[in-house]
């Protein structure tokens, strides 16, 4: 039988993204409940489904139908919920990233879900391409030192980041005596945010193999939002930049791993598309380029994959590991925004 899965949140991601791949797994997960916050849009994606919907998390977490919570809400309910979760008895927890807004909230989520042997999944899906994982497996085999790593985002607009720094509609200018960006204490704090729920996406796979933040060496936004920061992992370079531009760019997301012998360009699909896995091409010293096929399942499609193997007790559930992820993006973002702060008088 299908694990049941009850979805907290109703939001565009739930809508483009979860819907659809559970939709084409229902070998492996049936979809019983989604619950909204009182927007009234759970009412309108269960009635597609024949599924049960309510506005709050309580009906949800008291149906004993359900196997599987998706936390898909706001990145500051994830941990409350999770743990709430956990106190209901459910099977196992399948997280949006990130996975807490604090390292002690990430601590009591792992300690909770350890004790009581409950299967914990964190979405990061870029960890899980198919993609990513060929290049980990050609890093590893060549033997290369790697050098630098690169991750530049070019995204369209998203009112949740604009609205950090914006009043009165979206991609507005800071109203008049209203604190903007150029207020380090502000700026500080949106790119905390920034990282911590943009960035995130690829800093667990950026972990594989660049495992600790020595030092981060410059940190600052660019304007209107978006991001250059640079850190040092034993002696890798890791830069990360990101623009988001009200005119909307072509979307580009890439990863870019350069080593003593070779560059590995990595290419993921846009946000809420579902096109396969990333492409993959590798830039020998020759200056020849060999590209990796694609497949037809994106890291969406794995991750949850995944989270039925951990269910059939076919692989473990790498505790340890989601806390370490979780601890590597949250360092990183306080890290940036002390950065910003340094050198400002109190």
């Amino acid at each position: 039988m299908p694990w049941s899965v009850g979805i907290l949140g109703a939001g565009p991601g739930v809508a483009a993204l979860h819907l659809p791949v559970l939709g084409g797994l229902r070998d492996l997960f049936h979809i019983r409940h989604i619950a909204d916050g009182g927007s009234g849009r759970a009412r309108e994606l269960a009635g597609r489904l024949g599924a049960r919907w309510s506005a709050g998390e309580a009906d949800l977490l008291a149906d004993t139908g359900v196997d599987v919570v998706a936390v898909c809400s706001p990145p500051a309910e994830h941990a409350r919920q999770i743990l709430a979760a956990v106190a209901a008895g459910k099977r196992a927890v399948f997280c949006e990233k990130p996975l807490a807004t604090s390292p002690e909230e990430a601590e009591a989520v792992i300690a909770a879900c350890r004790a009581a042997g409950t299967v914990l999944l964190v979405g990061t899906n870029h960890l899980f391409d198919a993609a990513w994982g060929r290049v980990r497996h050609h890093l590893m085999a060549l033997e290369g030192r790697i050098q630098t790593i690169s991750v530049t985002l070019a995204l369209p607009p998203n009112d949740r980041y604009h609205g950090l720094v914006a009043e009165g509609g979206p991609f507005q200018a800071a109203r008049r005596g209203r604190p903007g960006v150029e207020d380090p204490a502000v700026a500080a704090e949106v790119l905390r945010q920034l990282l911590t729920g943009l960035a995130v996406h690829d800093l667990p796979a950026v972990r594989d193999i660049a495992p600790g933040i020595d030092e981060v060496i410059y940190a600052r936004i660019a304007p209107p939002i978006g991001y250059l920061v640079g850190y040092r992992s034993g002696g890798v370079l890791v830069q990360l930049a990101l623009t988001m531009l009200p005119e909307g760019p072509d979307a580009l997301w890439r990863m870019t791993v350069a080593t003593s012998h070779d560059r590995v360009e990595v290419n993921f699909p846009p946000a809420f598309v579902h096109a396969g896995s990333a492409s993959t091409r590798v830039r020998s010293v020759d200056g020849q380029w060999t590209e990796y096929r694609r497949d037809p399942d994106d890291g969406y499609v794995a991750e949850w994959r995944l989270l039925s193997s951990l269910l059939e007790g076919v692989a473990p559930v790498e505790y340890d590991e989601l806390l370490a992820d979780a601890c590597y993006a949250l360092e990183l973002g306080y890290g940036a925004a002390a950065k910003v702060l340094e050198g400002v008088s109190p």
